[in-house]
């Protein structure tokens, strides 16, 4: 069966959708603990054999109030050891004295963020906790999980802790979650009901028994109760167990101790009470440890195997893909009746049950019914068998160089090297958390560079002539012999675009003169410049995101009146670059809309109107956003009459090319309402930048459809971060999702959440839709674009399902790695949407 290659990349990438889904549900299980959801419940009471016991209330503070002094990289030798003298002389001086217990602190995920402390004003001594949040290795790094990185120092100094001089104590190894349930123990505070630390006992070891056992009795219990909200078959747990048999010795010995018994059997068995709580906790500790970072590796296997699996098919499928008819040869009966299917079905259908017979703790692919798991299965093996099936065609037709060397001399140009090592580098660099906090730059490099090289080669066109160079064409391997072919009246690009605007010859801008041809030169210049003061409009990632910028300057309250003139001006700027190529109606509609918008942050109190000294009269907004909404559907009700109107009129190209350009008029009027105010010059100058690529550099110089593509993506993706977006999810304006609503309705809320933060990519996804449209005769344009497109998407989030696999027991894995794969998660949920929406322009484009 033969699939265009738009239709064939869309169907890949909804399946990679899938198995990124799949990997995402294994990496990020359901909460493992649900204490949060528990209602308000007094302590638990003091256990008891027999006698009754009256303590039944938490017992009374160790500390008046506690410091917490934290130290970024604090690694343990900087504190103990002959360093600590060298570097931390008084804490040195501290610990030696004796006013301070020591320990060794291991950093393991999951992280618990240090608990809310009260202060009081009292029976009591205070406490200063010293600690570290890692570690780092002897060059200075820190982030992987050598002893170095890990092992960081933490002491705790305070009056309640005197020893006898020389009495000194090597550190203790704790884990990082000890802290919280040391300290709300400490402070009189009931132990936060999911914390999955125990007491650090050095801390209450100079307290009378009968506390000590009560503080490893309630540590006990919230833990065990952990376990019985976690685990099915809690009873058969040893920590469980042995909880219960400290219980009930403990039990026993308040019984002797009500008894008033001082003998020397209610201090030994109050000791062996002791051991077996410190044996519970230690054992409940590690189980609820293990099930806290716990990974479903089975379900993130299975969606890895996909989305590889998808990619693989893309690269085996560009030659066919990228060529003259941008058609595909898809066998899809013949990988499901091979042999090797049903091998490879029977195969993973035992690994499935061995793997569901076999795991202790619940595997979400284990969970579903059969016939949905035999679903995933088959799909997986078909797709394994269709990747074996287009490699032996690859080899068999002879289409590799080895065999079937190209008889053109076409060689790559600066474009297709700087797009190829661009793409690759900027996957590598996934790998290192401090490039995905700071990947904007990334970004803001690719696009500069990327504006130098047209650049050079403007110049080198209008100056030098280049005429020798030949041509490419979109075919793998083709060449344009440099002859302009006539087409209705026009002149026919190199891979038979319709271009209305290019010099008479095709490899030259010579033929330009006046003010057009120095528009062109000058045209890199002013992205360039766009780009600059952009970058100055949001400061993001990490390292400079606390700098002051002008987009703080302007949503200071002292600067309402500027900030009102920038809106008006940009809402203006927005109509003039948009409403060019609309109809007459979508023109009003427009207008309307963006008058809609000021009024709706001047009601919301963000501007002011020029008679308005100041907002006294705040509201919502929901009227006048409402308003908004009615001409964004109506514009959008309009472009896509037109461009189904086209299927029944054919050759309508004008109406199509009207239709598509108000269905991207409509989006940008939504962006525009979405957007904060500050924020409204990103998408002028978006627009801005469009209009100077379209008018004066993608049609002189004729890129083909893949550097074109790329070209919108590397822009897509810069604007990303223009508008102050980051791989951090405290970065999501999650405001945008009440725009209009007076209550919380979730899908809503999503839609125009996640419309407001791609609309970067989104708008110039549908930009490349309009401009292959308008300017490319060839009816294959849009077909190999979205091939394009889907593999140059694909490509970064699958090689990261890989690199977080791999990074799992990182140490920032869950404050930078994890937060990276929801972007590129719903990133490629967006990618999904875009390749529809290209295919279904590219029916109708092929019916009419």
């Amino acid at each position: 069966m033969r699939l265009g290659s738009g239709t064939f990349a869309a169907g890949c990438v909804v399946i990679e959708v899938l198995g990124v889904a799949l990997f995402l549900r294994g990496f990020f299980p359901t909460p493992v603990f649900s204490g949060a959801e528990r209602q308000a419940e007094s302590p638990a009471s003091e256990p008891s054999a027999g006698a009754s016991s009256n303590w039944t209330e938490l017992p009374p503070p160790l500390f008046s109030k506690v410091v917490i002094m934290l130290i970024d990289a604090l690694r343990d030798d900087f504190v103990f050891g002959s360093k600590g003298v060298k570097f931390m002389p008084y804490t040195t001086y501290l610990v030696e004295k004796g006013s301070s217990l020591s320990f060794v602190a291991e950093a393991k995920p999951p992280t618990v963020t240090m608990p809310r402390i009260k202060e009081r004003d009292t029976l009591l001594p205070s406490l200063l906790v010293l600690c570290g949040d890692h570690g780092m290795s002897e060059a200075g790094g820190h982030g992987a999980s050598s002893m170095e990185e890990v092992n960081t120092a933490l002491v705790l100094i305070s009056p309640a802790f005197e020893r006898k001089p020389g009495d000194i104590r090597h550190p203790t190894h704790v884990q990082q979650t000890d802290l919280a349930a040391t300290l709300s123990i400490g402070l009189g505070l009931p132990i936060p009901k999911s914390n999955i630390g125990s007491l650090m006992f050095p801390v209450v070891e100079g307290r009378p028994m009968r506390e000590q056992l009560r503080f490893l009795h309630l540590n006990t219990v919230q833990l065990s109760k952990l376990l019985q909200e976690n685990v099915p078959s809690y009873e058969k747990e040893p920590g469980f167990e042995q909880f219960k048999v400290s219980e009930r010795l403990h039990g026993n010995w308040i019984r002797l101790y009500l008894e008033e018994n001082n003998s020397e059997v209610l201090f030994n068995l109050g000791a062996r009470v002791r051991r077996q709580y410190l044996d519970a906790l230690r054992t409940l500790r590690l189980s609820l440890s293990k099930r806290a970072a716990q990974y479903d590796v089975y379900s993130m296997a299975a969606g890895t195997a996909l989305v590889l699996e998808v990619l693989a098919l893309l690269l085996l499928s560009v030659p066919q893909a990228l060529g003259s008819r941008a058609e595909l040869d898809v066998p899809l009966l013949s990988p499901v009746c091979s042999l090797l299917f049903y091998l490879l079905l029977l195969a993973l259908a035992a690994l499935h049950g061995a793997v569901c017979t076999a795991a202790r703790s619940s595997c979400y692919l284990c969970s579903l019914p059969w016939l949905a798991a035999g679903g995933a299965m088959a799909l997986t093996a078909a797709l394994l068998c269709a990747v074996v099936s287009a490699l032996t065609r690859t080899f068999a037709s002879g289409t590799c160089l080895s065999q079937n060397p190209p008889q053109s001399t076409s060689r790559w140009s600066e474009l297709d090297l700087l797009s190829f090592l661009g793409t690759v580098g900027h996957v590598l660099s996934l790998g290192a958390s401090s490039f995905i906090e700071e990947e904007h730059q990334t970004w803001y490099f690719l696009i500069n560079t990327l504006c130098l090289a047209l650049c050079h080669q403007i110049y080198r066109n209008c100056f030098l002539g280049d005429d020798c160079a030949p041509q490419r064409c979109p075919h793998m391997g083709e060449e344009f012999d440099g002859v302009t072919v006539a087409l209705q009246g026009k002149r026919a690009g190199p891979e038979g675009w319709e271009l209305s605007r290019v010099p008479a010859d095709p490899s030259s801008l010579e033929a330009l003169r006046g003010p057009e041809r120095w528009m062109v030169l000058a045209s890199p210049w002013l992205v360039l410049a766009c780009c600059r003061l952009l970058r100055s409009l949001n400061q993001t990632g990490v390292q400079w995101a606390h700098r002051p910028d002008l987009g703080h300057w302007l949503t200071s309250s002292d600067h309402k009146a500027e900030l009102s003139v920038l809106a008006a001006l940009s809402l203006t700027m927005i109509f003039v670059l948009v409403q060019k190529r609309c109809s007459l109606t979508s023109k009003v509609a427009m207008a309307f809309g963006l008058l809609g918008i000021y009024c709706y942050r001047a009601a919301i109190g963000n501007v002011l109107f020029p008679w308005q000294q100041d907002n006294k009269d705040i509201s919502k907004g929901i009227t006048e956003a409402r308003f908004v909404y009615v001409f964004v559907l109506g514009i959008l009700f309009t472009g896509t009459k037109d461009l189904l109107k086209t299927q029944i009129i054919a050759a309508d190209f004008t109406a199509r090319t009207v239709g598509l350009w108000e269905i991207y008029s409509g989006l940008v009027l939504l962006a525009a309402l979405l957007l904060r105010p500050h924020n409204l010059p990103v998408l002028v100058l978006s627009l801005a930048i469009q209009t100077i690529m379209t008018q004066f550099i993608w049609r002189p110089l004729r890129h083909n459809v893949t550097e074109v593509t790329v070209m919108h993506y590397w822009f897509g993706q810069a604007f990303f971060y223009f508008q102050g977006n980051s791989n951090s999810i405290a970065t999501v304006d999650i405001s945008a999702g009440f725009v209009g609503l007076d209550a919380y309705m979730e899908i809503p809320a999503m839609f125009l959440t996640a419309f407001a933060t791609y609309s970067g990519p989104v708008l110039w996804a549908s930009h490349l839709v309009n401009f292959l449209t308008s300017e490319a005769s060839s009816s294959s344009a849009l077909s190999r674009a979205c091939f394009c497109y889907a593999l140059i998407c694909s490509t970064p989030v699958s090689v990261y399902i890989v690199l977080v696999t791999s990074l799992r027991y990182h140490l920032f894995i869950w404050s930078v790695f994890s937060p990276k794969l929801l972007y590129e998660g719903m990133h490629l949920l967006i990618t999904a949407a875009v390749c529809i929406f290209f295919t279904a322009v590219d029916q109708t484009n092929t019916k009419s």
